[in-house]
């Protein structure tokens, strides 16, 4: 399960009672949520980011007693060693993808599914992790955008150091000589670093800026109808609800698909591989609206099925990213089963 704050063994070891731990502990817990999601933009894995988190304690109390706040804030210093601890696990990690990153749409919604197993895709990240206090800067930075999937999406084709300087510079809002620092560098090639990341984010920019707060709310809504017609098996209806050129991608399987047409020609495919019975209940995930999806069983039970993302507009929706992985499940606590009602 994903970490909330109260899952994890102490950094301390035996020496967790001590008052130098004690002090360790209330002063660092704050910052965790925030240096969750940090890691998370960088790596684009939840398990990935929960253990750099830990390794981010570790490291800070090793060093804790050498810490000066004359010279940085806590805040600021466990910034450094995140960044630095992420930029040496990128070291010998592949980037994390969604399959649309990965070549063209298929143009047959009945060809054989293909997995890519060997693929490390990227995860979707709980809101629940983020969204505990409107003054917490983790929720802040998650209504900017900067957690939902298209951006980190985006995130994993620049290079680990353009992702560390765009995170800083941008979402943090730190300063060029503050980054310097924490990259070892100079303010000129942070700014260099920052340019060239901040061009290739143009085109997520682009479509973040179409999402505002007011429109959010009223695009809630259409994806409860787009829940109804799923479940009423109403492919009409819910295909109304989609934008001409939207995207539903399911990793770990390669098939995507671009369109209102294949979108409803894929449901239907769904439908004949599954049934029409089908339950779905609201979760939140990456600062947008998402559903687990349960399919009726021989049993009678309804078995979880799928975890799906959607990216939604005032125009409709846009993109449905479809996870079919234990391991999403696992990080979202989605109950295995529902029972009949």
């Amino acid at each position: 399960m994903y970490w909330t704050g109260g899952e994890r063994g102490n950094v301390t070891s035996t020496t967790a009672t001590s008052p130098a731990a004690r002090e360790f502990e209330q002063r660092t817990d704050p910052f965790r949520r925030e240096l969750l999601a940090h890691c998370y933009r960088m790596l684009g894995s939840v398990h990935d980011a929960e253990d750099l988190v830990q390794d981010t304690m570790v490291r800070a109390w090793r060093a804790f007693d050498r810490y000066d706040e004359e010279r940085a804030s806590l805040r600021t210093w466990l910034y450094r060693i995140a960044t630095n601890a992420c930029l040496t696990a990128l070291q010998s990690r592949q980037r994390r993808p969604l399959p649309s990153g990965l070549g063209a749409p298929y143009d047959d919604t009945g060809a054989p599914l293909v997995r890519g197993l060997d693929i490390p895709w990227l995860q979707p990240f709980p809101d629940v992790v983020s969204m505990a206090d409107p003054r917490d800067p983790a929720t802040v930075v998650t209504q900017r955008g900067t957690l939902r999937l298209a951006f980190v999406a985006a995130m994993q084709l620049l290079s680990a150091r353009q992702r560390a300087v765009l995170i800083l510079r941008d979402v943090l809002d730190w300063s060029a000589a503050e980054v310097a620092d924490v990259l070892d560098t100079t303010p000129v090639a942070v700014n260099s670093l920052l340019q060239r990341a901040r061009a290739r984010m143009d085109d997520v920019r682009a479509q973040e800026d179409e999402i505002d707060a007011p429109a959010e709310m009223a695009c809630r809504v259409l994806v409860e109808q787009y829940v109804r017609a799923f479940e009423g098996a109403d492919i009409d209806a819910l295909t109304q609800l989609l934008t001409d050129d939207v995207v539903m991608e399911m990793p770990p399987i390669l098939n995507w698909f671009r369109g209102r047409s294949d979108y409803g020609k894929f449901i239907a495919r769904s439908y004949s591989m599954r049934g029409f019975d089908w339950r779905m209940i609201p979760v939140s995930a990456n600062g947008q609206p998402a559903c687990a999806a349960y399919t009726r069983a021989t049993d009678g039970m309804y078995r979880l099925h799928t975890l799906q993302v959607f990216t939604v507009t005032p125009a409709g929706i846009t993109r449905n990213t479809v996870f079919q992985d234990e391991a999403v499940f696992a990080i979202f606590a989605l109950p295995p089963t529902l029972a009949d009602e």
